[in-house]
């Protein structure tokens, strides 16, 4: 089995060392093997990094990608926990592109239709109504509330 130097894989997979000892200590990778004290790698470890660098570059949180090399216990094959955390990841972005459109969608109205001059005036026009435009799915039936200024007494 041939093993590599720390710098030997961090050159193959395009990582600092630094990064490869980091991954290491995070628990995302498993403790390299020690000969004369240097770190020494098999081919195994570069594929779970070039997999590692893949699964962050689009997206995926260290926690994620951790759950993707390891698994429980390697107990399911590493599709089914693609299909896992994909499921996951795809509902979490459906939830981010709404979340996005709505702010969009915010700023194109007040892009055309603020005419506010003050913070309190824009406050005003938000209660008026409703919180339904800022978040999306939110209602705003029952929960409105005309507030009044009060005076407090000198």
């Amino acid at each position: 089995m041939a093993q590599f130097t720390i710098s030997e894989v961090a050159r193959q997979v395009g990582l600092r060392p630094s990064a490869i000892r980091y991954y290491e200590q995070a628990k995302v990778l498993p403790p390299a093997i020690r000969i004369a004290g240097q770190r020494r790698y098999g081919i195994g470890t570069v594929y779970q990094l070039a997999v590692l660098r893949r699964a962050q570059e689009v997206g995926f949180t260290l926690d994620e990608i951790r759950q993707l090399l390891s698994g429980p216990q390697n107990s399911t094959s590493v599709s089914a926990r693609w299909r896992k955390i994909a499921a996951v990841k795809q509902a979490e972005l459906d939830a981010q592109i709404r979340r996005i459109q709505s702010m969009k969608d915010l700023l194109l109205r007040l892009e055309t239709r603020c005419h506010c001059d003050t913070v309190s005036q824009c406050g005003a026009g938000i209660l008026r109504s409703g919180f339904t435009d800022a978040r999306p799915g939110a209602t705003s039936s029952g929960s409105r509330r005309t507030l009044r200024s009060r005076r407090t007494p000198n």
